[in-house]
């Protein structure tokens, strides 16, 4: 582990290959789990103020799914969530033409509809945050659904800390993920992730 501010930040983020392959995985992230992603409070404030500019993008069900259950709500470890339809997927999702799921407020973004991409907790999946009161965990979840993004970080040498460099400046800042990059490139050779 390295510490950088008030991060604890874990070698596995450091030494892990990985990036994104959703022709295999199918955006697996947004509907696999136990409830839904972890958002704060602006965050759900941000989601329920914008739900006009992506509302487009959902079906039928999840929109009565947003109606009953509403734009977050508490799970049972009693972290706020987005809700889920069904078992297990977001409510916030869509599936296009190739099966793949996507995020309906991220589509908004995308199309310049809003300034807000998506939870930061999303963005930054499959890092992971535990918030303590002196500092922050940042860990690799290493999930069996993104076996495929492991294999292509590994095919393409991606690390996990450069393929999630702009989710990690969102949260920490740019002076925060420089420090990051300058430790990373003078870890010792048999550690070292160039």
């Amino acid at each position: 582990m390295i510490e950088i501010g008030k991060t604890i930040v874990s070698m596995d983020v450091l030494e892990s290959k990985f990036c994104c392959d959703l022709h295999q995985c199918k955006g697996a992230c947004c509907i696999e789990g136990d409830s839904g992603a972890p958002v704060t409070p602006d965050e759900a404030l941000a989601i329920e103020r914008l739900y006009p500019d992506f509302k487009e993008y959902l079906s039928l069900v999840n929109i009565a799914e947003i109606a009953k259950q509403g734009f977050s709500l508490t799970d049972h470890d009693g972290d706020l969530v987005t809700p889920i339809v069904g078992k297990n997927e977001c409510v916030f999702t869509f599936v296009d033409d190739l099966g793949i799921t996507f995020c309906a407020i991220e589509r908004a973004f995308f199309e310049k509809k809003t300034d807000f991409r998506k939870p930061v907790s999303c963005h930054l999946f499959p890092i992971r945050i535990t918030e303590y009161k002196r500092f922050d965990g940042v860990n690799y979840e290493k999930l069996k659904i993104c076996k495929p993004g492991r294999a292509c970080g590994k095919s393409n040498d991606l690390p996990l800390w450069k393929y999630l460099k702009d989710p990690l400046i969102r949260k920490y800042g740019e002076s925060w993920y420089n420090e990051l990059e300058l430790v990373v490139n003078n870890l010792p050779e048999e550690t070292s992730t160039k």
